[in-house]
């Protein structure tokens, strides 16, 4: 069970550096600054993706039966994932729409 604490805390820790750069990328754009806003984008993907490689990594063994069921800190981990998620996409749709606002 350790290691499995380890690894949500691994996705925990990933996707919040990723929400909290994506959220840095919308108020770059809202200042007109659009290729620092991309960039942190780009930078928050990249802490996603390491978040959901793990995640991905879990799903795999707990498929093959080798994990317990979900508990809470799996749960809390699956739920900011997918804020994560959705922070990202929607920080790009935001600085898209700041850029035609702004245009």
């Amino acid at each position: 069970m350790e290691g499995l604490e380890m690894v949500a805390f691994q996705i925990i820790a990933a996707v919040g550096t990723a929400r909290s750069l994506y959220i840095e990328a919308i108020d770059l754009a809202s200042e007109g600054k659009y290729d620092e806003a991309r960039a942190k984008i780009k930078e928050g993907q990249e802490a996603f993706n390491g978040g959901h490689s793990a995640h991905g990594e879990l799903l795999t063994k707990f498929a093959n039966g080798e994990l317990p069921p979900m508990d809470i800190l799996l749960t809390h981990a699956e739920d900011q994932l997918m804020s994560a998620e959705a922070f990202g996409i929607l920080a790009d749709k935001f600085i898209t729409l700041y850029q035609k606002v702004n245009g």
